[in-house]
């Protein structure tokens, strides 16, 4: 597990002035993603403030072991080091950026993010999205099986599902509302056309650092050795295409259409302030088999962040109206931490990759207030929500936009967030 430093030092500052009390990017975050600058190509960054420092354009100031890493146009060589390499880095760019000696040599390699392009940081070889969330579970469960909304393997084994990667894509990047086949309960049989039932669903995406080899497992004592970072995801579902083809293979066309993340990974060294005690579980529980027990684990293996769904509707917009505040939560309300998401899913012998991305499925809280999904919020449609243009929703219209955020929190540190993780829904094409 990652160690606090001198890199999460509160009253630490930058001589980049706009790092100084940024929201999201302080020097105290210093995340890694894939941008482009103008008129240039892909290269590795971290952000600090309102800019993004080039790594590549100061390689000869780093760690002799990152240089290589850096000729890549994406972050997998990166993450795929050794925490320890990676901690290096760390420490040496927040040297970089809170020496004023150094400004006159780095200033150069730094670039305003609102000229640059943002990219995916990772080429995405495998995608698996888990089901952690367990008032989300109970809450759907509830809506469609009201007497066992829970199955008897939830509490034993972290359910997740194989999604698609190649359907992923970063922050701003519009969502085409998808088509597919759906069947409702008083129809005799089912229909082919867009989905009337769009859905957002809150998530954290896990990014795997260092892999296994095939047929080997990852102890839960060592999974997060594996883990590099987070980000937000948002893993858009058709609800109407879900209810109509999950049984018995689970999800399929419903949630591989289309799925948003923060571009920005937010790295395990990054949240080493921010671990808290898993919760513990409900009295009666059954608890975790062996290979998915670690008492540091349960000690300090969930975050203190919190997590906010804004939606901003095209007649806000055009009103000048900001976004409306849908739930606000905690990532504390995860039934499995990330190491045995992890664990778990390399217990076979599944090889994990560099890059890879683990979602942990929607993350909602025990009221109304913190639902990480429009079906929760409304129960399926039957409560629809009134927002302050005096529209109502059941679910996603086109025009919508569903913003995420995720910030980290813990007296005597600086706050860090994820940045935002947005997108707007475009019409059904053809």
């Amino acid at each position: 597990m990652s160690q606090i430093d001198e890199t999460h030092a509160p009253d630490l500052k930058s001589w980049v002035e706009d790092a100084n009390g940024h929201p999201d990017f302080p020097i105290q975050n210093l995340p890694l993603g894939i941008f482009s600058p103008p008129g240039e190509g892909p290269r590795a960054g971290v952000a600090v403030g309102d800019h993004i420092l080039d790594l590549k354009a100061i390689g000869d100031s780093l760690p002799a072991a990152i240089r290589p890493a850096l000729v890549d146009e994406h972050l997998n060589s990166l993450l795929g080091l050794p925490a320890a390499t990676r901690r290096a880095l760390r420490r040496r760019v927040s040297t970089l950026l809170s020496d004023e000696g150094a400004r006159a040599a780095v200033a150069p390699a730094l670039y305003k993010v609102a000229h640059c392009t943002l990219h995916l940081p990772a080429r995405i070889g495998d995608y698996t999205d888990f089901y952690v969330g367990i008032h989300h579970a109970t809450n759907v469960g509830t809506l469609f099986r009201p007497d066992n909304p829970l199955l008897p393997n939830y509490k034993y084994v972290p359910i997740g599902y194989h999604g698609r990667a190649s359907s992923i894509r970063p922050s701003a990047v519009p969502v085409v509302r998808p088509r597919g086949q759906a069947k409702g309960p008083a129809d005799s049989e089912p229909r082919f056309g867009p989905s009337q039932r769009l859905d957002y669903e809150l998530e954290l995406g896990i990014w795997i650092g260092e892999g296994n080899v095939l047929g080997d497992a990852i102890p839960i004592g060592a999974a997060t050795d594996h883990i590099a970072g987070f980000c937000l995801l948002n893993d858009w579902s058709a609800r109407d295409f879900q209810a109509w083809e999950y049984v018995p293979l689970g999800p399929f066309l419903a949630k591989n259409f289309h799925s948003t993340i923060s571009p920005w990974v937010v790295t395990a060294e990054a949240l080493a302030p921010f671990h808290i005690a898993q919760p513990p579980r409900t009295e009666g529980d059954p608890a975790p088999l062996p290979y998915l027990w670690d008492a540091q684990d349960q000690a300090s293996g969930a975050y203190a962040l919190d997590l906010r769904v804004y939606i901003s509707t095209e007649r806000m917009r055009e009103a000048g109206r900001p976004p409306f505040r849908l739930s606000e939560g905690t990532a504390a309300n995860m039934y499995w931490t990330a190491a045995q998401i992890v664990t778990h899913h390399a217990s076979n012998g599944c090889n994990l990759n560099p890059g890879d991305l683990l979602g942990t499925g929607t993350i909602s809280g025990p009221d109304r207030s913190a639902l990480g999904s429009l079906l929760e919020i409304t129960r399926g449609g039957a409560e629809p929500v009134d927002l302050p243009s005096g529209e109502r929703r059941t679910f996603l219209e086109d025009g919508d936009e569903i913003i995420l955020e995720a910030r980290a929190h813990r007296d005597g540190f600086a706050s860090i967030g994820f940045g935002e993780c947005r997108a707007r829904i475009l019409p059904v094409r053809g």
